[in-house]
Parts: C-alpha cells; structure tokens; sequence
C-alpha cells in the first residue's frame, strides 16, 4: 500500500502536477475562504490549493531576497491513481538534495521526507493522514525548506477554509 502511494505520488508529479493543471487550468470550480478548489475530468482529478500569506528567506541567519517561481500547499484527489487527499508542497526552488521540508501546525510538526525537484510530500498514506488531521485542526501552516543553494524558507498559509475545501473536492471526486 505504501508504495502504491509513493508512485502515484511520483507518476501525478512526474506526468500531471496539480501545478501543471493549475497554469493551464480554468476549471477552478469553488473557494473556501483561502483555499480554491480545481476540477478536470481527463483523467478525472481535483485539488485544492493556497498560495502562501507570508514568506520569509534566510541564508547564513540575514534575510535574504529571492526569486521563487509559485509556492503552493496542495491537496490531490486522483482517483484512478487511487490518490486521495494527496499533501503536497512546491516551494517555488529545488529543494537540497538530502534535505526534508518541515511542515509546522500549532505544536504538531510533520516531515514531507519525500522530495523531487520544487515538490515535498509525505513519505507514506499514515503520514499524509496525521499530517491532513493536523491542518483541518489548525489555524495556519509554517512550511520550512531548503534551497541546493542553502536559503532557508518559511514560509506560512492559512487554513481558513481547508477543511470545507478538503471535503468539496473529495465529493466532486466520487471519493
């Protein structure tokens, strides 16, 4: 089970990103307060994303400047890819190679220990659960990462409207 998850995790990165489907996406269906909620029928996906409300870089401890392409928190239900509720981060930079992306939600702290390129994900199906709990209990995100050039990130994401999002695109989805 747990490497059923990995690969479609993998395969909806690799071939079909719900960042893709975002840029050429119009099928943005619904919002819940900070989240907005995506459909295509071919093959059948919707997620939900955020871009972040704050972001924050430092490199050797100073603030730092820098260029990031799009910085999402996502939700993927992929049916046929048996993917649902699929947690992922794109931190708008490749992340260093080794490195984990922490993911902060009131006192609980979680790992997407899964990275490739700009995108982090939960290393199992268990971990994507705790980590979905904690953001439907909470009130907002911290998303720490680290570029291969050294820039630490934070960067922070309301969940004011994950829950309700979650559930819209769940029932959109067949799940």
């Amino acid at each position: 089970m747990k490497n059923k998850f990995i690969i479609a995790t993998i395969i909806t990165i690799l071939v079909g990103s719900p960042t893709m489907a975002k840029t050429y996406s119009t099928n943005r269906v619904d919002s819940k307060q900070d989240w907005s909620i995506f459909v295509e029928n071919n093959p059948s996906q919707c997620w939900i994303v955020s871009a972040p409300s704050k972001t924050k870089a430092t490199r050797n401890g100073k603030t730092v400047d820098v260029k990031r392409s799009e910085i999402q928190l996502f939700a993927l239900f992929e049916p046929a890819q048996k993917v649902y509720g699929q947690i992922s981060f794109t931190g708008g930079y490749p992340f260093k190679q080794g490195s984990t992306v922490r993911v902060s939600v009131g006192a609980s702290e979680h790992i997407l220990s899964q990275t490739d390129g700009e995108w982090a994900w939960p290393k199992d199906i268990k971990k994507n659960e705790e980590l979905i709990k904690s953001l439907k209990r909470g009130v907002k995100a911290l998303v720490f990462g680290t570029s291969k050039k050294g820039t630490r990130t934070q960067d922070t994401f309301s969940l004011l409207g994950f829950s309700a999002a979650l559930e819209e695109a769940q029932k959109r989805c067949g799940t």
